[in-house]
């Protein structure tokens, strides 16, 4: 647990493969426990504080409750995925989630849908590619960001009553294993790098990313992305917030990342017909 930055990322980029799942190393405790006392040996029963403490030190404060009441703003972000047999159902879920910035990833044939659907919500939208934006509030100079061979994130101020918010739509490339190959990260390790480059040459001071990220915080190759800025869950969330797959998330692969706002609450929404669940965020600006 303590060493994950020292394994390999190499070959198969196994370091990333066990950082995307770093938590569930926990569960190694109970297991170990019970074979020290199927052996009834106090030795290995004392060894077995050891990795619990390795596992508090990293994730003890994650599961403490950091949210707290007021903030300006309230975004949420969802890949609502493009195969969704329901994009209007998710576009009024969405709707009804009382966002003020909404960032949806995955649009694919549905774009018109969930335009016409959130029109009557958020009067202002600008879709690049497969990743979208829509407000309450104006939205000026939406620009396509390259981090892909096709659109896949933009950037746009949002224009609140508390003064212009930079703000990030991105869908970082998928990642597969395979017992050949591994872990193949390439393609969004290269996303994320270009992405981080954008974040960095960003000349607001306030900014905020939404987005799947395909990767966990823990996966060091995506810091170049994250390392810019700050997680709302880790600031002010409840727990893990996994969010993938829906029906029993094992990863936080869907980000909401600030710089020069303060996160005052994180959670995640009800599903909805997508693979992955909506995260949400209040910030003070």
């Amino acid at each position: 647990m303590l060493g994950h930055g020292h394994i390999p990322n190499q070959a198969g980029h196994v370091g990333s493969l066990v950082e995307t799942f770093l938590p569930w190393t926990g569960l190694a405790v109970p297991v170990l426990l019970l074979r020290a006392l199927v052996r009834r040996s106090a030795t290995a029963a004392v060894a077995v504080v050891l990795p619990v403490l390795a596992w508090c030190s990293l994730f003890g404060g994650t599961l403490l409750d950091k949210r707290a009441g007021g903030g300006d703003l309230t975004v949420v972000s969802h890949n609502v995925n493009e195969n969704n047999p329901h994009p209007a159902r998710t576009a009024r879920a969405l709707a009804d989630s009382g966002a003020d910035v909404l960032a949806i990833e995955e649009l694919g044939g549905a774009t018109a849908q969930y335009e016409r659907t959130l029109a009557g919500t958020y009067p202002y939208h600008a879709v690049r590619g497969t990743v979208g934006l829509w407000s309450r509030y104006p939205i000026d100079t939406p620009r396509t960001v390259d981090i892909a061979p096709w659109p896949r994130a933009l950037r746009a101020d949002v224009r609140t009553p508390e003064g212009a918010v930079t703000v990030f739509v991105a869908h970082l490339l998928s990642v597969r294993f395979t017992p050949a190959s591994g872990f193949a990260t390439a393609a969004r390790d290269t996303a994320a790098h270009r992405l981080g480059t954008a974040l960095r040459t960003e000349p607001s001071r306030r900014t905020v990313l939404m987005g799947d990220l395909n990767g966990t915080l823990d996966d060091r190759t995506l810091s170049a992305a994250t390392s810019p800025l700050r997680s709302a869950q880790a600031e002010a969330g409840a727990g893990f917030g996994l969010t993938w797959p829906a029906s029993f998330p094992v990863a936080r692969i869907d980000h909401i990342l600030v710089r020069g706002v303060a996160p005052r609450a994180s959670w995640t929404l009800p599903a909805t017909d997508s693979d992955h669940l909506p995260v949400a965020a209040t910030l003070k600006l």
